[in-house]
C-alpha cells in the first residue's frame, strides 16, 4: 500500500495513513521473531500482541482522523477535530479503566484489551458518521470514498469479532485465524485505492446512495 501512495505521489497527502501502514508492517516483522522464538501460547507473545494492538489502534484513530480533515478541509476544521480527537480518546482511555478498575489482578493488561476493543467500536462508529457525512456533502472524490468504505469494513469486521469471541468463547479455534486474515482486507483495499484510483477521480453521489433532497 505503501509503495503504490509512493509510486503515484500521495505519500504526503495520506501521511497518517502510510505511518500507520508502515508502523503496522513493523509490528508484524517483531511479532512474527516473537512467535516462532517463543510460540503461540507463550505470555512473550500475548503480551506483545495486545500491547501493540493498542498502539495500533490508535494510530489507526488518527489515520481516521486525517480522512476527516479531508472531507473537511474546505471548511478548515481541522483544529477543531484534532481537539475533538484528542478528547475522545481520552474519553475512551477513561471509560476503559473505569470498566476494568474492580479487578485488582493484572489490571493494566486488561486495560489494554479493554481500550483496544473499546477504540474499535469508536472507530467504526466514527467512520459511519464521517461516511453520512460525506454524503450529505455529496462527497464525490471516488479514492476517498474507497479509503473511508475500506476502513468501515475494516472496523466492522474486527469489532464483530471481538464481540463473537466475548459470546463465543468456546470457538477458540477459530479466533487466532480470523482477526489476521480480517487484517488482510484494509491493505490490500487501500493499494487498489492509491494503484488504480487517481487523485482527480470523481464519482457522481447519486450513485453511491439516494439521497432525500
Amino acid at each position: 500500500m505503501v509503495v503504490c501512495a509512493i509510486s503515484r505521489g500521495s505519500f504526503r497527502r495520506y501521511l497518517a495513513l502510510n505511518v500507520y501502514m508502515l508502523a503496522s508492517s513493523c509490528v508484524n516483522i517483531v511479532r512474527f521473531k516473537v512467535l516462532f522464538t517463543y510460540g503461540f501460547r507463550s505470555t512473550e507473545y500475548g503480551y506483545l500482541y495486545y500491547y501493540s494492538d493498542l498502539l495500533l489502534t490508535i494510530g489507526l484513530f488518527f489515520a481516521l482522523m486525517s480522512l476527516y480533515a479531508h472531507v473537511f478541509e474546505e471548511m478548515r476544521a481541522e483544529r477543531f477535530l484534532r481537539t475533538g480527537a484528542l478528547l475522545l480518546l481520552l474519553g475512551t482511555a477513561i471509560f476503559s479503566f473505569a470498566v476494568v478498575q474492580q479487578a485488582s489482578d493484572r489490571i493494566l493488561s486488561r486495560f489494554v484489551v479493554e481500550a483496544s476493543q473499546n477504540l474499535y467500536f469508536v472507530g467504526l462508529v466514527l467512520t459511519y458518521v464521517l461516511w453520512g457525512a460525506m454524503l450529505k456533502l455529496r462527497e464525490t472524490r471516488t479514492r476517498l470514498i474507497q479509503l473511508v468504505l475500506a476502513l468501515g469494513l475494516y472496523f466492522s469486521v474486527l469489532a464483530a469479532s471481538y464481540a463473537l469471541r466475548n459470546l463465543y468463547p468456546s470457538l477458540h479455534n477459530i479466533w487466532p485465524y480470523l482477526t489476521p486474515i480480517s487484517a488482510c482486507l484494509l491493505p490490500l483495499a487501500w493499494a487498489y485505492a492509491f494503484w488504480r484510483i487517481s487523485e482527480d477521480a470523481r464519482i457522481a453521489p447519486s450513485r453511491l446512495a439516494v439521497v432525500p433532497r
